[in-house]
């Protein structure tokens, strides 16, 4: 259980060396970068002229200029002549896009039960996403099992070029080097990232994962342009819990990993648990209860998602106890989320994952239990906007970041990659653009 490598043959140290040289901090912020910037007002604003990206990011006309003709170069982005107003002179009045049709990000959510796989345009849309059981084997041969799936997953993409791989996953991440440990999975110090990078020839980032979804919410839930000097709070609840913060447009991410809200306070009769958070309202606590209430027989084919599909139809179906489990699940959360406000005091509140959304009819009465339980002014709570697919923009946001930081850097650490090919420069980049548009 505590490999940390796939092979002990002396002819792979070598190349694990170019690996961890491949391994990429997250970046899980709002950059101010001039280039950063830019690419950020093309991204939520193009089709858009320069003199609008000017004003949007309050940069200067000539580094706007500078920094378009650098992107365009680098095949990030692309003039749209047919978009020219009528008699302007000049391809500064061109507007321009983001050339996301050539390029694709990997991301991979490692979960403790499912390991999802998405494919991420530069725009942050799911091209497709695939599920697969994550491996309950030891840490190298599971390890080897998913760097494989990934590969033999980019073999499918003969016309998109892939930039970046991003993973999201649980326990403690060590970002600078990609390592982590899962004690749910068995892994220590399991060379996540330097492992994907030696097989995928990518370069590989790795960030926790309710990190990546609090970063997804704030680099791909924004829909305008506009500097985040607020903090936020995020809390994750479905086979897990979890919180982020975010402060001045940035993850926070302590050296030593996330703190846990796994053992906070949680009552519940109903759903029983050892009085900890985690302990009762995982989706495994909950399902325990229901196979004793005999909502759900005790022997069932399938996975925990599959079963909590049908505990939520027999509730939408009238089953008046898998309606007060599902109930009583939430109450139990908004108490929790209280509890995290008023020691927190966030400006913004975000809760996410499968026991918020699966069953939105619950979220009144999250809300409801949040506002007896608080002790602070009245607060809003908002939803992911991403849904159910929250795990996946985690991932593809860790995928990502690198790019949105610094597109012109990440773009060189890519066409420097083993997997550059026909697309290692600019011209191959145009040339791809041109000759194809999917995946």
């Amino acid at each position: 259980m505590r490999s940390t490598s796939l092979s002990t043959h002396s002819h792979t140290r070598k190349p694990a060396l170019r690996s961890r040289h491949n391994v990429i901090a997250p970046s899980l912020h709002l950059s101010d970068a001039a280039a950063a910037s830019v690419f950020r007002a093309v991204r939520l604003r193009g089709p858009i002229g320069r003199d609008v990206i000017a004003t949007v990011t309050a940069l200067s006309i000539a580094t706007v200029n500078r920094q378009v003709i650098a992107l365009l170069d680098a095949g990030l982005l692309r003039e749209r002549a047919d978009l020219a107003v009528a008699g302007a002179i000049g391809r500064p009045r061109v507007p321009v896009e983001v050339n996301h049709e050539p390029f694709l990000t990997l991301g991979i959510h490692i979960g403790a039960r499912t390991t999802s796989i998405v494919a991420t345009d530069l725009l942050g849309r799911t091209l497709d996403a695939v599920e697969t059981p994550t491996p309950r084997s030891a840490q190298g041969p599971a390890l080897a099992s998913l760097a494989d799936g990934a590969r033999r997953y980019l073999r499918r993409w003969h016309r998109r070029r892939p930039l970046w791989v991003g993973v999201a996953i649980g326990g403690v991440v060590d970002g600078a080097t990609g390592h982590v440990d899962h004690p749910r999975l068995g892994w220590r110090q399991a060379p996540v990232g330097p492992v994907l990078a030696e097989v995928l020839g990518l370069p590989v980032s790795v960030a926790s994962h309710v990190d990546a979804m609090a970063g997804a919410e704030l680099l791909l839930g924004m829909r305008r342009f506009a500097p985040n000097s607020s903090t936020s709070l995020y809390v994750y609840a479905r086979e897990t819990v979890g919180y982020a913060l975010v402060i001045g447009g940035g993850v926070h991410s302590p050296a030593s990993g996330p703190g846990t809200i796994a053992n906070l306070p949680a009552d519940s009769e109903l759903l029983g648990g050892s009085g900890q958070l985690e302990s009762t309202v995982s989706d495994e606590a909950v399902l325990a209860a229901a196979r004793r209430l005999r909502i759900l027989p005790a022997a069932r084919t399938g996975g925990p998602a599959s079963a909590i599909t049908e505990l939520v139809r027999a509730a939408r179906n009238g089953n008046q106890q898998a309606q007060e489990l599902l109930v009583e699940r939430a109450r139990v959360l908004g108490e929790a989320v209280a509890l995290l406000r008023d020691l927190l005091n966030p400006d913004d509140l975000v809760v996410g994952g499968q026991a918020f959304t699966e069953y939105p009819e619950g979220m009144q009465h999250v809300e409801a239990a949040f506002a007896d339980r608080s002790v602070l002014p009245a607060r809003d709570i908002r939803v992911t906007a991403f849904g159910n697919r929250v795990q996946e923009a985690g991932a593809g946001i860790v995928s990502l970041g690198g790019l949105y930081a610094d597109p012109l850097g990440a773009m060189r650490r890519a066409q420097n990659s083993p997997t550059g090919g026909a697309y290692g420069s600019p011209l191959g980049v145009a040339g791809a653009a041109a000759r194809d548009t999917s995946a």
